[in-house]
């Protein structure tokens, strides 16, 4: 195993200060969001990771793409069939995260998952390409299969029989809306003496504190 103690950077790009970060972090981190769009360096900006506690007990990561920020919180599109949905299904407190690497940035999000409307779902899942709508009623995600060809003769199956036809959403693929609880914002500085601050929702008010890095 190659010795990896060496690997280091130092983070000199940007600070983060209490007198310059709005009281609300969802402003903060649109701002940080749309930054980290224009400086570039990832195809996927909206790429985060979600953990959620499985029903086995252990905690478990992946990453799912953030497809709408409102004034609530963040919203991601999956089936609600699968690993991550059973899990919220049972615990819906989850976590998120986002590490934008060329602007030396991690944002931390506790919240609360729930599913979105149908109407939400629906405009999402029609806006997609036919491609995507197809996959998404073939998968059984998460579900053990034999090989990938059984997939593939599904949505083989499926094109044929659905040319011409509208598709219709299955009921079990849709939105979660994660209602965020805890957000810190992690600014990578030299020295490891990195900036964090973090944001509490208490009584529908958000306060504001510094973590020592």
């Amino acid at each position: 195993m190659k010795d990896l103690s060496n690997y280091r950077k130092s983070y000199e790009k940007s600070e983060l200060l209490e007198n310059s970060i709005p009281d609300n972090p969802i402003g903060l981190f649109s701002k940080w969001f749309h930054e980290a769009e224009e400086i570039g360096g990832s195809e996927e900006i909206n790429a985060m990771t979600i953990s959620t506690i499985g029903l086995d007990g252990f905690p478990k990561n992946r990453v799912v793409l953030l497809k709408q920020l409102t004034s609530d919180g963040f919203v991601f599109f999956t089936n609600y069939e699968s690993e991550k949905g059973k899990a919220i299904a049972k615990n819906p407190n989850v976590c998120l995260s986002f590490f934008w690497h060329n602007s030396e940035r991690q944002v931390i999000i506790k919240g609360v998952a729930s599913k979105t409307s149908e109407q939400i779902s629906d405009d999402y899942f029609y806006s997609r390409p036919i491609g995507s709508q197809i996959g998404a009623i073939a998968s059984h995600q998460s579900e053990v299969i034999l090989n990938r060809e059984i997939l593939e003769n599904k949505v083989t199956s499926l094109e044929k029989n659905l040319q011409g036809k509208e598709i219709v959403r299955p009921e079990y693929w849709g939105g979660y809306l994660v209602k965020p609880q805890e957000i810190e914002f992690w600014q990578g500085r030299p020295n490891r003496l990195h900036d964090r601050i973090r944001y509490n929702l208490q009584d529908r008010n958000w306060t504001i504190e510094r973590l020592s890095s």
